[in-house]
C-alpha cells in the first residue's frame, strides 16, 4: 500500500515521447533514435514539420488533444489530455487516466523561446520581448521534472546520447538519471523565469532580485589548491566582459586571473585616450595614459617593476608588435586589448604560458550594479561610474593648483577609485608613481606610496580615497617635492591638515566625495 508521498525510484520505460523544442542541435538523430525503439512521438508546431522533414514518424498535439493550435500557436499543449499525461502518478491515477481518455507521456523534450537572445539586441521592443516569454514550455518542463517518480524530462541536447545509451543498455531510465535531469529542468526554467523577472523590473533594489547564471567553465581550483571553483556568467548579459573574450594563447584561466583581468578591464575602461593599466592582486600597481602606446605601456610597467612582476598587463588599443616585442621581454601572467596585429601575436606566441586576450572594443563603463556575497547572502549596490568634473573641485588652500594639475588630479581620482581600501596614490605626468594599497591605516597606505615612488616624488600629487582623520599623513610629505592633495574632507579636523598643507606649501582640493573600494 503506497503512502501519500511515497515516491516510485524504480526504472521505467519509454513509449510515449512529446517533443517541443526551439534549439534543434542534435533532435533529428535523437527522435530517430526514439522511433527505432518503438517510441511513440508527439509533436506540436515548428517541431512536427522538422521531424516529418526528416522522415520521423509524427503524432501532432491536436490529435491527440482534438483541439487545435490556436492564437498564432500561444495555445497548444495547455490541455489536460497532455498535462494530464505528464503529471498522472501511474499507480494511482491510471483509473482517471483511462475514464478520460489520458494517454501517459513518459518523456517531455523541450527548450524554450530564445527570450535571453531576443533582449540582448539594442533594437529590441517590450512587445517583441513579451512575444518571446514562453508559457507551455515551462509548463510542461516542470510537470515532467516534479513526477519525476514516472516521467524523463530533457531540456539540454547534450543529455540526448545519455538518455539514448540508456535505452540501449536496458530498454529503460533509471530514477537517478531521471532525478538529475529533474533538477536541471528545474535550473533551466528557474534561469529562464529569472532573466524574465530582471528584464521586467525597472527598479534596481526590489524586494527579490535573482540571478541566472550560468557555468561557463570549471576551473582547476580557486583561490587556493585546496578550493574547488567555477566560472559563471550572468544569463543573457552582454556587458563587456573578460568571460566574452578570445583566448588566443596560454594556459587556461585560473580564478585568480579572472579576478585581477576582471579589476585591470575595470580601470582600463575609464580612459578614451590610450591607456595601460598594470594590475596584481586585483590592484593597479602601474596606470599610464598618453599618446603613444609604447610609451604609455612602458611608463606603466616602469611605475613600479618590482609589483608587475606577474601581473596582468591591460590595453585600451591594439597591441601592436612593438608593443607586444617589449612585452615578451619581461614575465607576466596575461596580456588583454581590443585587438591585436598579427605579428603581435606571433611574437607574443614564443611564451606559450602567457594568456593572450582579446576583449573587443573598449567603451566607458556602464551604470549597473555589482554584487558582494557575504556569508547568507549579498550586497548590492550602484557601480561607481562618479567622474570628478572641474566644478567639483574645492582649493581649500593658500596655494592654488595649476592648470594641469587639475587634470593629474582627475587622472589620479579615477585610477584610485580602483585601488583597495584605504588607499593613497602618488600621480605626474599622467602616470602613477606610487600606490598604497588596502591598509588599516591611511598612514600606513601614505608610507607605502612613498616608498613605491622612491626619487619620483618631486612634482607629484597625492591622492587619498578618504579623508584624513590627523594631520600625521601630511606631515609624512615634508621635504619630498609634492605639490598638492586632492582627498574628499569632511573631517572634524580637516582645519588641523589644511594648515599643515599650507606649513609646507602645499595646495589641497576636496572633492566632497569618497571613492573607497572594500
Amino acid at each position: 500500500m503506497l503512502t501519500k508521498y511515497s515516491l516510485h525510484q524504480a526504472s521505467t520505460p519509454i513509449k510515449r515521447a512529446l517533443i517541443s523544442v526551439f534549439d534543434k542541435t542534435g533532435l533529428e538523430p535523437f527522435a530517430r533514435s526514439l522511433q527505432e525503439y518503438g517510441v511513440e512521438i508527439i509533436s506540436t508546431g515548428g517541431t512536427a514539420r522538422h521531424l516529418r522533414k526528416a522522415g520521423i514518424n509524427v503524432t501532432d498535439v491536436q490529435s491527440l488533444t482534438q483541439f487545435p493550435e490556436i492564437m498564432d500557436g500561444r495555445v497548444k499543449t495547455l490541455h489536460p489530455l497532455v498535462e494530464g499525461g505528464i503529471l498522472g502518478l501511474r499507480d494511482r491515477h491510471a483509473k482517471e487516466a483511462e475514464d478520460n481518455g489520458i494517454l501517459w507521456i513518459d518523456l517531455v523534450v523541450c527548450n524554450l523561446y530564445p527570450f535571453g537572445k531576443v533582449i540582448s539586441r539594442p533594437e529590441t521592443q517590450l512587445a517583441e520581448a513579451l512575444e518571446n516569454i514562453d508559457i507551455g514550455g515551462p509548463t510542461m518542463i516542470r510537470s515532467a521534472a516534479k513526477n519525476v517518480g514516472w516521467v524523463t524530462v530533457v531540456v539540454d541536447p547534450a543529455d540526448y546520447e545519455t538518455v539514448s545509451q540508456a535505452l540501449v543498455d536496458s530498454g529503460t531510465i533509471d530514477y537517478d538519471l531521471r532525478r538529475r535531469l529533474s533538477a536541471k529542468a528545474f535550473r533551466h526554467t528557474a534561469a529562464y523565469d529569472a532573466l524574465i523577472s530582471n528584464y521586467l523590473t525597472e527598479e534596481p533594489f526590489s524586494e527579490k532580485r535573482v540571478l541566472p547564471l550560468e557555468r561557463t567553465l570549471p576551473l582547476r581550483y580557486g583561490e587556493n589548491p585546496h578550493q574547488k571553483a567555477a566560472v559563471y556568467q550572468e544569463s543573457g548579459s552582454t556587458a563587456l566582459s573578460i568571460l566574452g573574450a578570445t583566448i588566443h594563447q596560454g594556459k587556461q584561466l585560473s580564478y585568480n586571473n579572472i579576478m585581477d583581468a576582471d579589476g585591470a578591464l575595470a580601470c582600463l575602461r575609464e580612459y578614451d585616450s590610450p591607456a595601460c593599466v598594470v594590475v596584481k592582486h586585483a590592484n593597479p600597481c602601474g596606470v599610464a595614459v598618453g599618446d603613444d602606446l609604447l610609451d604609455v605601456y612602458t611608463r606603466a610597467f616602469n611605475a613600479d617593476s618590482l609589483s608587475a612582476f606577474g601581473g596582468i598587463i591591460a590595453l585600451n588599443r591594439t597591441c601592436t608588435a612593438e608593443v607586444a616585442e617589449a612585452i615578451r621581454k619581461v614575465f607576466v601572467e596575461i596580456v588583454l586589448a581590443p585587438d591585436f596585429e598579427p605579428e603581435a601575436l606571433t611574437i607574443l606566441a614564443r611564451k606559450k604560458n602567457l594568456r593572450v586576450l582579446s576583449v573587443g572594443p573598449v567603451s566607458s563603463p556602464e551604470p549597473g550594479l555589482e554584487y558582494r556575497n557575504i556569508s547568507g547572502g549579498f550586497l548590492i549596490q550602484d557601480r561607481n561610474t562618479q567622474v570628478l568634473a572641474p566644478d567639483d573641485l574645492n582649493c581649500v588652500t593658500q596655494v592654488k593648483p595649476h592648470d594641469n594639475d587639475l587634470d593629474t588630479m582627475r587622472f589620479a581620482w579615477t585610477v584610485l577609485k580602483h585601488v583597495k581600501s584605504n588607499g593613497i596614490l602618488l600621480a605626474k605626468d599622467f602616470t602613477t608613481v606610487g600606490i598604497g594599497p588596502g591598509q588599516v591605516s591611511r598612514v600606513d597606505a601614505v608610507e607605502i606610496a612613498l616608498r613605491k615612488a622612491g626619487g619620483r616624488t618631486p612634482g607629484a600629487i597625492l591622492a587619498s580615497d578618504a579623508f584624513f582623520p590627523f594631520r600625521d599623513s601630511i606631515d609624512k610629505l615634508a621635504g619630498t617635492g609634492i605639490r598638492g592633495v586632492i582627498q574628499p574632507g569632511g573631517s572634524i579636523r580637516d582645519q588641523e591638515v589644511i594648515d599643515a598643507c599650507n606649513e609646507q606649501g602645499l595646495f589641497m582640493v576636496f572633492t566632497g566625495t569618497r571613492c573607497f573600494k572594500h
